[in-house]
């Protein structure tokens, strides 16, 4: 579905992902973990083609997106991302869930079913006509994630979704996230929870100053991990 290749990033003259080579296929969870400034917002954004890398490839279904402008735009309107603090467009809820189908050609009562099944989904049925000021942080980042999935994407990414929510909020937005999975949709997440990560993760990639030092399931991260920059990382962010 998705897979990194050698993947490179420069900001401000330092490199900030070093040969990055991972993927993720239909149905599988791929989580990204690591310290704060190791790379993974930059790494997600090259996935979501919003940045391009400065060295490396990205492909999608094994079609190489660095030289081929309209690959790019095919595979980009089958992925959508859900970032930290969600940006939610001054419109109503139905609007902004509403927003990307339009930009596939999707309306009418079409849109409006969509919308609305998708909004239960997230248990923001009856929302429709709320607007962004009167959401909580958790209605808002569920709207996000029901703008995502209403288009039906491929490839699902979120970076740090559920960070400060409440325990319920993220409890129901690692629900939707299992059935996505069910529907066959790849989805990688950068998360600092290592417990996110062991609940849902079918592999876990761990960045450290931009490299990949880690790759492997979550026993082989979490209780057998192959190095001790990998166990250090682990039993400290663990309370080890």
């Amino acid at each position: 579905m998705i897979e990194a290749l050698g993947v490179r990033a420069i900001r401000g003259g330092v490199e900030v992902l070093r040969g990055i080579t991972l993927k993720a296929g239909r149905g599988e969870v791929l989580a990204i973990i690591g310290p704060t400034g190791s790379g993974k917002t930059t790494l997600l954004r090259i996935l979501d083609l919003l940045d391009p890398p400065d060295g490396g490839r990205v492909l999608f279904d094994g079609v190489d997106l660095s030289e081929d402008e309209r690959a790019r735009f095919l595979a980009r309107r089958r992925m959508a991302m859900v970032f930290q603090k969600p940006t939610i467009f001054n419109l109503s809820v139905e609007k902004n869930v509403a927003y990307g189908l339009s930009m596939r050609g999707v309306s009418g009562p079409l849109a409006r079913h969509r919308v609305r099944s998708i909004l239960r989904e997230v248990g923001l049925s009856g929302y429709e006509n709320r607007r962004p000021s009167s959401l909580s942080g958790g209605e808002a980042q569920r709207v996000a994630l029901a703008r995502a999935l209403v288009t039906e994407p491929d490839l699902l990414l979120l970076d740090e979704a559920t960070a400060n929510l409440d325990p319920r909020t993220a409890e129901t937005i690692e629900d939707l996230i299992r059935k996505a999975v069910r529907r066959e949709i790849a989805v990688v997440m950068a998360t600092h929870d290592l417990d996110q990560a062991r609940r849902l993760a079918d592999r876990v990639a761990v960045l450290m100053g931009g490299s990949l030092v880690g790759l492997g399931s979550p026993v082989e991260i979490f209780e057998t991990p192959g190095s001790e920059e990998v166990a250090r990382f682990v039993r400290r962010r663990s309370g080890w």
